[in-house]
């Protein structure tokens, strides 16, 4: 009770000195609501436009893992990092002996079965064996035919052929190495087509702010004192799991291609699009900020404090950046917002 016996009497004393500056304002309305006085400051949006500065690795826009169906032991590999290779070329194969032990037992279970099936037809056909026996033996037979396809197909897929004229940019395994389904063995991309990406990651704020279609501007040490031009080619819908950014691709107009290679570090400035509707405000005019929400206090008459939500997307030292939430214009209350409600009366110093 005594803090707030000082805070009003300090209250009135600064309403006592506004109303003897202005000689013609009451300090209190009929109803007893004490004026509080306060400063403003006129709200003006400003256009910007600004950058986003990220790094990441190069890569290819259609850069192709090359991996072995169900792995083995590689017994080929034919092309090296960079090297040139055409459609069709074989690239790489497993030890295939044991695959084709597996073949030849197929194929001796199919002959078996098929005289199994010839000898119940002949044997039912004579009244000697009966339809279930005839059936079993045909269900028999064509059990035994699809598993010759199945290790056949196996078998197509113990050798890499290159599904496209182009290079190596990456040979991850060796020849001996013991490999498993899907593990990579070659990364290659093909020529000509594609062109090189520059892969970075942008927190959730940048991400939003980025546009395709911007454009940007990227250094590697592959080329010192060479920028690249570039610009957005895509952005991620999702966060990458393992950085916990969002990835952003930039798509480079003019890098020569044998300057540069698969996972070289770079770095890019972004150069956002102008964007209208921004308003720097005191930090001080902020109240109760969470994250990228506050409130602010304004008044539209003169006379009444408003609160109003914004929406706050970065801070600088002394002022803050707000987005959203003042596009209705009118002062803001920069100075006395501590002591005011919605519906506050004011008065302006």
């Amino acid at each position: 009770m005594q803090t707030y016996s000082y805070y009003s009497l300090g209250v009135a004393l600064l309403v006592a000195m506004g109303a003897c500056s202005s000689g013609s304002r009451d300090t209190e309305l009929p109803g007893g609501d004490t004026i509080i006085p306060v400063r403003v400051q006129p709200l003006t949006a400003t256009d910007t436009a600004g950058a986003v500065v990220a790094t990441g690795t190069f890569t290819t826009d259609d850069e192709t893992a090359l991996s072995f169906r169900n792995g083995g032991i590689i017994q080929q590999l034919r092309v090296r990092e960079g090297e040139s290779f055409r459609k069709g070329q074989l690239l790489a194969a497993v030890e295939a002996t044991e695959i084709n032990t597996a073949l030849q037992q197929a194929k001796l279970g199919l002959e078996k079965s098929e005289r199994d099936y010839r000898r119940a037809q002949q044997l039912y056909a004579d009244s000697v064996a009966t339809l279930e026996q005839l059936e079993n033996a045909k269900t028999a037979f064509d059990a035994a035919r699809q598993d010759v396809e199945r290790v056949s197909y196996q078998i197509n897929h113990t050798a890499i052929t290159a599904p496209f004229d182009g290079y190596v940019l990456q040979r991850p395994a060796n020849i001996g190495q013991v490999v498993g389904p899907g593990t990579p063995v070659l990364v290659v991309a093909s020529r000509g087509k594609g062109g090189w990406l520059l892969n970075v990651g942008v927190s959730d704020r940048q991400w939003s702010a980025i546009r395709v279609g911007d454009a940007a501007t990227v250094t590697t040490d592959a080329l010192p004192g060479k920028d690249l031009r570039a610009e957005v080619a895509r952005k991620s819908e999702g966060v990458d799991p393992l950085s916990g950014m969002f990835n952003i691709y930039l798509k480079l107009a003019d890098a020569p291609v044998s300057s540069l290679a698969s996972g070289l570090f770079g770095r890019a400035t972004i150069h956002l699009a102008k964007a209208s509707g921004v308003w720097f405000i005191p930090y001080e005019a902020l109240m109760d900020g969470d994250g990228g929400k506050a409130y602010v206090f304004v008044t539209y008459d003169g006379q009444t404090a408003r609160r109003v939500a914004v929406k706050v997307s970065d801070i600088q030292q002394d002022r803050a950046v707000v987005t959203a939430g003042l596009e209705d214009g009118g002062s803001l209350i920069v100075s006395g917002s501590p002591y005011l409600r919605d519906g506050s009366p004011i008065i302006i110093k």
